[in-house]
């Protein structure tokens, strides 16, 4: 069930669509991306609208499910789960190339536009799968 929980999350990652705004720095965001992002919502565009839902990865009662990416390019997804709301850590890596994000963790490797990023917001939509993921910190 948590690695199910694990892989939904990794998929909303790739769903997560953002936007950055277009200016000197040629459409790449400044903003740090290193920070502590917590699982918001997830969906899809359909007829070039976005469609996003409350992340049915988070457990109703827990803390949000989040990813932290850290300085040293260290990615860790935490999955709150359980009547108790254990928490779950699986760490693995992540490089920023422009606006992609890649994130390797447990094996497994996505790669996403980074499509909104700002102090208080990470969007990200899989370059695959076209899956849209939102974070807030």
């Amino acid at each position: 069930m948590k690695n199910k929980a694990f892989l939904l999350g990794l998929l909303s990652i790739g769903f997560f669509a953002t936007s950055c705004s277009s200016d000197d720095n040629e459409g790449e965001t400044i903003i740090p991306l290193q920070g502590k992002y917590n699982l918001r919502q997830t969906g899809t565009i359909v007829g070039g609208q976005e469609v996003l839902i409350d992340a049915p990865a988070n457990q109703s009662g827990c803390p949000m499910d989040y990813l932290d990416l850290r300085l040293s390019n260290a990615a860790v997804y935490g999955d709150y789960n359980g009547s108790e709301c254990a928490l779950t850590e699986s760490t693995g890596t992540y490089v920023r190339s422009h606006n992609d994000l890649t994130l390797t963790i447990n094996g497994i490797t996505t790669t996403s536009d980074i499509m909104n990023l700002t102090n208080k917001e990470l969007k990200l939509k899989d370059k695959t799968t076209g899956a849209i993921t939102v974070y807030s910190r």
